[in-house]
């Protein structure tokens, strides 16, 4: 079933969106990009006189109930954005009543899947070298269905939207479509866009296709950069990752970010590259400061050569220019991770660099996809998000499908 052929009118729809989206220290949004991104599936049902039950995680509270991680500090913005006065169902599992009581147009918002440990069906509490660890994850896979069961019952239909989730196969991403029929399940609007746009890449690709790789780590993005060795002409590698590579090819980080034990992976990876022909990008210089702080003192050395004392906490003008040079000419460009600590304005240089070439390729006609949180912040943090093709609400889940891997919330509705 598509949510376009589905008929609303009398129904009670429970969907699940991403609505893990970033807080301040006082519970505000400071970035609502993942509830906008709903609001086209969640407006249809309401439009077509259906009731609506919205269910989401925040955070990681790790099966225990933590009111910093609670669903009711955001109830007013989705409010505010359906246009609706949201109700909220403070215990999820509970919400029976407040389910039944729903009247055509209204609106219920299920407090935090993921107080629940059974949403993701992991057992708490005993480690997976314990011998009683199978038996207790049986019994949680086994409860796991019955929370499912649960959620299910509230509504007549199920749709899922939540692409940020769809590589996951929890009780509200994966496991709850069992109890639907064919007829009453099916993907949002959003989830159908993410699918198209990582077919995009994948299946329809307009060379040259560049990808920036960026964050921390290195260990983290191995899969998706073993992956794109196959597809790309080049391969950006930037940010924390920059200076493991650095130190693997005998360069002095002095207190940067690096992965000792991914030495020989980064010398692995230059060498894959030279064998497949990408042309690898990797920071020659960078912007040095003597504190993680945003009023640090700076200074731009080599990547290679970081005096004792100092962390490279962005990319220098060499390397942004090499960056934007492997970028303008492309015709497909994929874009996760940023190059530097963009949070602190004073080293978002590297970052920006990359955005205004990506809109640059853009706009003379490349398809350029922008995922995970931090990208998607970085390009909203310039103001240019209206500049580039796509931006994807998921960032493991879009890697995970760029990896070909197949994702369990698609799976579980499509068979």
């Amino acid at each position: 079933m598509t949510i376009d052929n589905y008929k609303f009118a009398g129904k009670k729809a429970i969907v699940r969106v991403d609505f893990n989206v970033p807080l301040d220290e006082n519970g505000k949004i400071t970035d609502d990009t993942r509830i906008r991104g709903a609001l086209p599936t969640l407006k249809k049902t309401l439009a077509e006189g259906g009731a609506l039950i919205i269910m989401s995680h925040m955070g990681k509270p790790k099966g225990k109930v933590n009111p910093k991680f609670s669903l009711s500090q955001i109830v007013d913005a989705v409010s505010e954005k359906l246009g609706v006065a949201v109700k909220f169902a403070p215990d999820c599992a509970k919400a029976a009543d407040a389910a039944a009581a729903l009247q055509p147009g209204e609106v219920l918002l299920l407090e935090n899947l993921r107080f629940y440990p059974e949403e993701e069906g992991k057992p708490v509490g005993i480690d997976k070298e314990d011998p009683a660890y199978e038996e207790a994850k049986k019994a949680m896979k086994a409860s796991q269905k019955e929370f499912a069961k649960t959620l299910a019952s509230y509504a007549d239909c199920y749709v899922n939207d939540a692409f940020g989730t769809a590589h996951r196969k929890h009780a509200s991403t994966a496991v709850i479509a069992d109890y639907f029929d064919a007829d009453n399940k099916m993907l949002g609007y959003l989830m159908e866009k993410e699918v198209n746009a990582v077919d995009n890449v994948l299946s329809n690709i307009k060379r040259p296709f560049t990808a920036i790789m960026g964050g921390s780590k290195v260990s983290t993005k191995i899969g998706i950069i073993e992956n794109l060795m196959d597809k790309v002409d080049n391969l950006i590698l930037c940010g924390g990752m920059t200076y493991t590579f650095a130190k693997a090819q005998g360069g002095k980080i002095g207190n940067s970010i690096c992965e000792d034990d991914k030495l020989q992976l980064a010398l692995d990876i230059i060498e894959k590259a030279k064998a497949k022909g990408v042309n690898l990008v990797l920071g020659t210089d960078c912007v040095a400061a003597d504190a993680f702080a945003n009023d640090a003192h700076t200074q731009v050395v080599p990547a290679n050569n970081i005096p004792e004392g100092w962390e490279g906490l962005d990319a220098g003008p060499a390397t942004q220019k090499a960056f934007a040079e492997a970028i303008k000419g492309a015709k497909t460009i994929l874009w996760n991770g940023p190059a530097g600590v963009f949070e602190f304005d004073n080293f978002t240089a590297g970052s920006r660099a990359i955005a205004e070439a990506i809109a640059e390729a853009t706009k003379n006609g490349a398809f350029s996809l922008i995922g995970g949180g931090d990208s998607v912040a970085c390009i909203n943090k310039f103001g240019m998000a209206d500049q580039v093709s796509y931006i994807s609400t998921g960032g493991g889940a879009l890697l995970e499908a760029i990896e070909g891997k197949i994702l369990p919330g698609i799976a579980a509705i499509k068979g």
